[in-house]
Parts: structure tokens; C-alpha cells; sequence
């Protein structure tokens, strides 16, 4: 998988901006990985297993689940957990807007590694994020 560098809460990142028919969008979590990609960020998305059958393109995010360019929490398990104790692992950001209430005593580095995001018509704008994980004092 390469260098993970950031953490992304898939979930959160498919509502922000919904279909017309209100979904949540796949194309939101390319964009992201696509913004990604082009900062120089090793990634890894991870979705709750819901979002599977609430997204506006299930097939496009069945085919992003094959290919591996995301992960899916086990079923009936909160997938913060997942998303926080992978981020933990990997040293690396979190991408999200949910500021993560609750979690604090387990991860107290969140507040300082998630990085906020919005998307608008289809553009990502990510928030204090640089190239590199720059949280560890390493150039990008």
C-alpha cells in the first residue's frame, strides 16, 4: 500500500455533498483520493458498512472495494474505531469532519490530526494539511 499518510472517514466524505436525490456520493470520495494523490499523500479510505447501501453508485463503490482503494468496517461495528486505531497505526491524519466527540481520552493526538475538508461541486478543499506527514516533522 505504500506510505499512509492520511486516514480518510469515507462515510464522512461521501455526505458532503449529496446527489440530487440526496445520497451520498461516491464521486466525493474519488475527489478526495484524487486530492490525495496529487499532495503526495499515501492514503487509505475506510467506509462504515451502511454507506454501502445508502451511496448514489453502488457499483462504482463495489468496484472501489474490489480493487482495494477502500476498506469497509466489519458490519455492526463502529468504524471510528477502525478509522482512529488505523490512523494511530500509521501515524497519519485523519480526514474528516466528524470531530471525533467522545474519543479523546483513547486518541488525545486527534484534535491536532484531523484535518477538515469541503467539497463543492465536485472540488476538495483539505485544511491544514501539507504534503508529507508533516505532523512528524518529515519533508514531504
Amino acid at each position: 500500500m505504500g506510505e499512509t499518510t492520511a486516514v480518510v472517514d469515507g462515510a464522512n466524505v461521501a455526505y458532503a455533498e449529496r446527489s440530487d436525490k440526496g445520497a451520498p456520493k461516491v464521486s466525493n470520495v474519488v475527489a478526495m483520493a484524487e486530492a490525495l494523490k496529487g499532495l503526495g499523500h499515501g492514503f487509505l479510505v475506510i467506509i462504515d458498512a451502511t454507506v454501502r447501501h445508502e451511496v448514489d453508485d453502488p457499483e462504482q463503490l463495489e468496484a472501489l472495494l474490489d480493487d482495494r482503494s477502500l476498506r469497509q468496517a466489519p458490519a455492526g461495528t463502529d468504524a471510528d474505531y477502525f478509522i482512529l486505531e488505523t490512523a494511530e497505526r500509521f501515524d497519519a491524519w485523519v480526514v474528516s469532519n466528524d470531530e471525533f466527540e467522545g474519543w479523546d481520552e483513547e486518541y488525545p493526538w486527534i484534535h491536532d490530526r484531523r484535518v477538515p475538508f469541503m467539497i463543492i461541486d465536485g472540488e476538495v478543499e483539505l485544511y491544514d494539511m501539507k504534503p508529507g506527514p508533516a505532523h512528524r516533522g518529515e519533508a514531504g
